[in-house]
C-alpha cells in the first residue's frame, strides 16, 4: 500500500489549494446572503478559469474532456475541494453529476455518449438521478413502485420520486424503473435516461430541508413520472441491470462524498481553532484556546480527522486495484465512520463559536443543515453497519 502523491498530483493540489481560497470560498457570502443570479454569475467565471487552468472534472474520462484520475487522486483532489459547499461544482464534478458520468461512460452506447455524457462533462448540462421512492426504503433498491413498460418500442414510465437531487434545470434524468416484475429480485429494475422535457414528467416541488428548499443543482426535487414517454434505445445498460449499475454508482460514489466530507471536516477544524485562538474570555487575555477541554477536542478531532482521511485513501486505493465489489467491506466502513467523524467536526466547530456559530454569519450552520443527511444517503448508516457485521461474522463463522 502506497499513498505516495505523484510530483504531477502535487502541483494541481496546490494550484487547487490556492484557487479554494482565492477565488470559490469568497463566494459563500453570495451564496449565503446573496442575490441567486449573482452567486450563478460568479460560480461561472470561477468554473472558466478552472477550465483555462487545465483542472476541469478531474475524476471524468480523458477522451471526453476530464483528467482521468485515479480513485485515490480523486479523493485527494474532492477533499481539497470539499473544503466549500461550491467547490464541486466549480471544478465540475458536483454529484449527482459526477456518478450519471461514470455509469454513462461504463454502460451507454455510443450514441448515449455524445448526445448526454460528453456535454454533462464539459458542463453545458446538468443531469439528476431518480431511484429515491416516498413511499418505500431508499436503502433497499429492489423495493421500487416506479414502472417502465415497453411499448411499440418505447418505454413508458409511471410512478413517483423525491430526492432526485438537482433535477431542478437538469436536461435529463436517469431513473430506476421496474421493467421485468417477475424477474428474481435484483433482475427486475433497469435505469433509463429520461429527457425532463419529455411529457409526463412533472417536477412537483423542491423539497424543504431543514427549513431551506434549495434551487438549480442545489435542489431536491420531487418528481412525478405519468406516462412519459421515451426512446427504447435510452435504456441504458442491460435491460434488469439497474441494480447492478446502481451498485458500480454507489461504491465510487461513497468515495467522492467521503473526502468532500473531509475537506468539510478539516475546515470546521480549523475554523474551530482559529476562533478559539482569537476569543478572548478572561481579563488577562486569556482565550478558549487555553482552556483545556477545547485543547481536548482539539486533539480528538485532530485525530479522528487523520484516522478518517486514511481509512478513505485505502478504501480509494482498494478501489483502483481490485474493483468496488472486493472493497465492499472499506466503502461500508468509511461511509459510517467519515460521515459521524464530519458531523462531529462541524457540531464542535459550532460549539467553539457560540451563537456565531448557530447563525449564517459563517458556513458551519449551512453544513449543519445540509449535511446531516450524510448519515442517510447512499445507505443508512445502520444499513452499512449491518452488512458490514454481517459480513464479519460470517468470515469468522466455524466451517460447517
Amino acid at each position: 500500500m502506497n499513498f505516495d502523491v505523484s510530483e504531477e498530483m502535487t502541483v494541481r493540489l496546490e494550484m487547487i489549494r490556492e484557487f479554494m481560497d482565492r477565488e470559490v470560498i469568497p463566494l459563500e457570502g453570495e451564496m449565503l446572503h446573496g442575490d441567486d443570479a449573482t452567486l450563478a454569475e460568479g460560480v461561472a467565471a470561477a468554473q472558466a478559469k478552472v477550465k483555462q487552468m487545465g483542472l476541469w472534472a478531474p475524476n471524468h474520462p480523458v477522451e471526453y474532456g476530464g483528467l482521468g484520475l485515479s480513485m485515490v487522486d480523486h479523493g485527494l483532489f474532492a477533499e481539497a475541494v470539499g473544503r466549500s459547499p461550491l467547490g464541486m461544482s466549480v471544478f465540475g464534478t458536483q454529484a449527482p453529476d459526477a456518478g450519471n458520468v461514470e455509469i454513462l461512460h461504463m454502460f451507454g452506447t455510443n450514441e448515449q455518449h455524445e448526445r448526454w455524457l460528453r456535454p454533462l462533462v464539459a458542463g453545458e448540462i446538468r443531469s439528476c438521478f431518480s431511484m429515491t421512492e416516498p413511499n418505500t426504503a431508499g436503502s433497499n433498491p429492489t423495493l421500487l413502485e416506479t414502472t417502465a413498460v415497453l411499448e411499440r418500442g418505447e418505454w413508458v414510465v409511471n410512478g413517483q420520486k423525491w430526492f432526485s437531487s438537482s433535477a431542478d434545470g437538469a436536461a435529463f434524468a436517469i431513473v430506476m424503473a421496474v421493467t421485468d416484475p417477475d424477474a428474481p429480485v435484483h433482475r427486475r429494475a433497469s435505469m433509463i435516461i429520461v429527457p425532463t422535457d419529455t411529457p409526463g414528467f412533472g417536477l412537483v416541488r423542491n423539497v424543504s430541508v431543514m427549513g431551506h428548499a434549495g434551487e438549480g443543482w442545489a435542489s431536491h426535487a420531487e418528481v412525478i413520472y405519468q406516462g412519459c414517454r421515451v426512446p427504447e434505445g435510452n435504456l441504458l445498460g442491460p435491460r434488469g441491470g439497474g441494480f447492478a449499475i446502481a451498485q458500480e454508482r454507489l461504491g465510487p460514489g461513497r468515495i467522492h462524498h467521503c473526502m468532500r466530507w473531509l475537506g468539510i471536516a478539516q475546515r470546521a477544524f480549523e475554523m474551530m481553532c482559529a476562533y478559539a485562538n482569537e476569543r478572548v474570555i478572561e481579563p488577562d487575555g486569556s482565550t478558549l484556546a487555553d482552556k483545556q477541554v477545547i485543547q481536548h477536542w482539539a486533539a480528538e478531532l485532530s485525530a479522528e480527522i487523520r484516522s478518517a482521511r486514511l481509512l478513505t485513501l485505502h478504501a480509494a486505493w482498494m478501489i483502483d486495484r481490485h474493483g468496488a465489489k472486493a472493497a465492499r467491506d472499506e466503502i461500508s466502513a468509511i461511509k459510517f465512520t467519515v460521515a459521524n467523524t464530519m458531523l462531529r467536526a462541524v457540531d464542535t466547530a459550532i460549539q467553539v463559536h457560540g451563537a456565531l456559530g448557530v447563525t449564517d454569519d459563517t458556513v458551519l450552520a449551512y453544513w449543519y443543515r445540509h449535511e446531516r443527511a450524510a448519515r442517510i444517503y447512499d445507505g443508512a448508516d445502520e444499513v452499512h453497519k449491518s452488512s458490514l457485521g454481517r459480513r464479519i461474522m460470517r468470515r469468522a463463522a466455524p466451517v460447517g
